[in-house]
């Protein structure tokens, strides 16, 4: 029948579903990027056979992952044999379609396979931009069993209390809700329990309360007995034992299941019992993640951050630093960079937590050198946090997506809008992680633009974020509203996103390249205009004489999940007819030399810069040159470096006299342009001038040493004989 074209003729053969066709990789061993494909088709996941497989359909198939590209594929299951349907056979797609429905096969279903025969692809591991994470490596547990497990409370003041920490365990079934029966219950069920609802610890409860109050309950006992060891990460991975269906629902001798939780102190409501047991833990710490409890793994040794290698990285060893940093057990252990690419040494790798450990420094790891792994490798990892209802007390409403809108916030009963007066990224960014929708792209001050046909009145302003917060009610705000421009028109706004770029400056260059230059004034005109020189230089006798510069490089790398763009759009760029460029960003780096108490020593100045990529990690292509009014930003896995010899790259320190300072360079100052991590866009170093010559050491993005290591350098600066080993 299939007479017509190969894409009619495959419309034909599979037909596209209503709704968007859900792929997952799946099977074990394997990283993020590869895996057994795995299709979701009326109900239910399947699989496909690897007959007329090619890589025009792995690619195919990767692109639907979010993957740029496939660069390979592989058959036999080779990452072992799926279960249920084998949803398609014959499969051969052109390599340019959306979807793998699209292309020619045998039909759903119909296929002569074993699932011997499943094929794998093994995707490039970069990201489409914007693409919403959806393929994770997830526990091993049968969906045929228990999805949904909550604690009811029982008490009438823990029902109000969030989050819910003592209670009645309780399993979704059907329509509803059924219990457990305690006998034989032990304190290692416990731990599983309170690590999925995000709690690192477990605490004693006292069974004789509940028994009164359950006794006089109809209960309903779904699962007789649970025998978990402790070490898993979800009760549906412990062997249960299921109610006959037709026995009666008793539990003789027994009566429901009832944990009690130990709250994390990010959580706690008592903050008395906070200050005792603030974590003690202060050598492994999570970053570049856009919610509460997920982020890349860093370690501390020897006073520096590093992060651990994903090779043997599973949910075992992410739990223990989960557990460790007072959240529950690790919802999703990742691999591959996958929450963003770290800057400094590596120190593990194939850690092997059995899951009982304290603190991953407890667990059988390797110690590494670079040869063995890449910062593309650093693992990372997704907790399980406490339900606190925090995304229902804020809204976005008005936007074209929803990632975007105006801000609405509950106020006692009604909802209103926010002012927009002061408000700006870090307030945007605490919208977005209340409401679970990543990162914020842009602080908006005026959305006239939006949908305004049910808008509210104005109930908040003056607020004033850290940008750590886990909800605008945290941060500081006005008690009676008081904004300028109360009008509509002018509420606050965000657009969220999933990714974002992340900057930081590569400290060591600097140290490597630092030098004075006495510059001839008749050379520097160009400078002057572009107020590259400090104020003095304008009173000096043009063009006789010379100025003084701290010359160095700077080389900028994003080592984020989002390109970095300039905020404003090309028509506002400025042309620079002196260096023959656009500047897409005003403010760009802060260039300053502090002394000891942080005063400013020479003015420094406020670079902005034309921004491109000027080399990539291998795999990685450039996409923005500074050329022909090109694109402008910086490529996630590339950098943009400025070389010492280029004008205004550097700080003039005419009027310095002789001693210990500190130089600073901090990037993206004002917040800009979105970014992941803003912790690590200021770099530091000691610096020692001798009236001829300098010197720099210590230099360190300013997150990179431990608390202590910090306040020794900031106390000493230039002694060269405070390096810090």
């Amino acid at each position: 029948i299939c007479v017509l074209s190969v894409w009619i003729c495959a419309l034909l053969t599979v037909g596209p579903q209503t709704e968007k066709l859900k792929v997952r990789l799946a099977g074990y061993p394997r990283k993020h990027n590869e895996g057994r494909i795995e299709l979701f088709y009326k109900g239910e996941w399947g699989t496909i056979c690897d007959d007329d497989f090619s890589l025009a359909n792995a690619n195919v198939l990767c692109r639907q992952l979010g993957f740029v590209s496939a660069t390979g594929w592989t058959h036999s299951a080779k990452y072992g044999k799926g279960q249920g349907k084998i949803w398609l056979d014959n499969v051969q797609c052109g390599g340019g379609e959306k979807s793998i429905e699209l292309c020619k096969s045998r039909g759903w279903g119909n296929s002569d396979c074993t699932h011997d025969e499943d094929a794998g692809v093994v995707c490039k591991d970069e990201r489409i931009p914007g693409f919403v994470d959806s393929n994770v490596i997830d526990a091993h547990v049968d969906e045929n069993k228990i999805e949904e497990v909550r604690l009811r409370p029982v008490v009438a003041m823990a029902k109000k209390k969030m989050p819910i920490t003592e209670g009645v365990v309780e399993v979704k079934y059907k329509d509803g809700w059924a219990q457990i029966c305690d006998i034989g219950w032990t304190i290692k069920n416990t731990r599983v329990v309170c690590g999925m609802l995000g709690f690192p610890h477990e605490r004693k409860v006292n069974k004789n309360f509940y028994k009164l109050y359950l006794e006089r309950q109809k209960n309903y006992f779904h699962i007789h007995s649970v025998a978990c060891l402790g070490t898993e990460v979800h009760l549906a991975a412990c062997p249960l034992e299921f109610s006959k269906p037709n026995a009666t629902s008793a539990c003789t001798g027994g009566m429901p299941a009832v944990v009690s939780c130990m709250p994390g102190p990010l959580f706690m409501q008592n903050s008395g019992l906070k200050k005792k047991l603030k974590i003690s833990v202060n050598n492994v710490r999570l970053k570049g993640g856009s919610r509460v409890g997920e982020g890349r793994v860093e370690v501390l040794k020897d006073n520096e951050w590093g992060t651990v290698c994903d090779d043997r990285w599973n949910l075992q060893s992410a739990s223990v630093v989960c557990r460790e940093l007072g959240f529950g057990s690790a919802k999703e252990a990742l691999t591959g960079g996958r929450l963003g690419q770290g800057m400094g040494p590596i120190y593990m790798n194939e850690v092997k937590c059995v899951g009982q450990e304290r603190s991953i420094w407890n667990c059988p790891f390797k110690n590494i050198t670079m040869e063995d792994c890449q910062h593309m490798e650093d693992a990372a990892v997704r907790c399980n946090i406490p339900y606190m209802g925090l995304e229902n007390t804020i809204r976005i409403v008005g936007g074209r997506s929803s990632y975007e809108g105006r801000v609405e916030v509950q106020v006692g009963s009604k909802w209103g809008t926010v002012c927009s007066t002061g408000w700006t990224t870090k307030e945007a960014m605490v919208v977005c992680r209340q409401l679970g929708l990543g990162y914020s792209m842009h602080a908006i001050t005026e959305t006239w633009y939006w949908d305004s046909s049910n808008v509210t009145e104005m109930v908040m302003s003056g607020v004033k974020c850290t940008g750590s917060e886990m909800s605008l009610s945290q941060c500081q705000h006005h008690k009676t509203v008081s904004c300028q421009k109360a009008a509509a028109k002018f509420a606050a706004g965000v657009i969220c996103s999933e990714t974002a770029s992340d900057l930081v400056l590569n400290a060591s260059l600097v140290q490597q390249t630092v030098y004075i230059e006495d510059r001839p004034l008749h050379m520097l005109y160009c400078a002057a205009e572009e107020d590259c020189l400090s104020k003095s230089a304008a009173k000096a006798n043009w063009p006789y004489g010379h100025r003084r510069l701290l010359r160095f490089s700077s080389q900028i790398h994003n080592i984020g999940r989002a390109d970095f763009k300039p905020k404003a759009g090309r028509h506002s760029w400025v042309w620079h007819a002196c260096h023959g460029h656009y500047h897409s960003m005003d403010i760009f780096t802060h260039y300053d030399l502090l002394n000891a108490n942080g005063t400013k020593v020479a003015e420094g100045h406020k670079a902005s810069f034309c921004l491109e990529d000027t080399d990539c990690q291998e795999g990685v292509s450039k996409r923005y040159e500074c050329a022909n009014f090109g694109d402008q930003g910086i490529t996630v896995g590339c950098w943009d470096l400025y070389r010492h010899d280029i004008d205004c790259q550097w700080i003039d320190i005419t009027d310095v006299k002789p001693g210990n300072y500190i130089l600073q360079v901090v990037i993206n100052p004002n917040y800009e342009v979105a970014e992941s991590d803003f912790t690590n866009n200021a770099m530091k170093c000691n610096c020692k001038y001798d009236g001829h010559r300098i010197w720099l050491h210590n230099c360190h993005i300013g997150d990179a040493f431990s608390e202590e290591a910090e306040r020794r350098f900031e106390k000493y600066p230039g002694q060269l004989n405070n390096r810090i080993s």
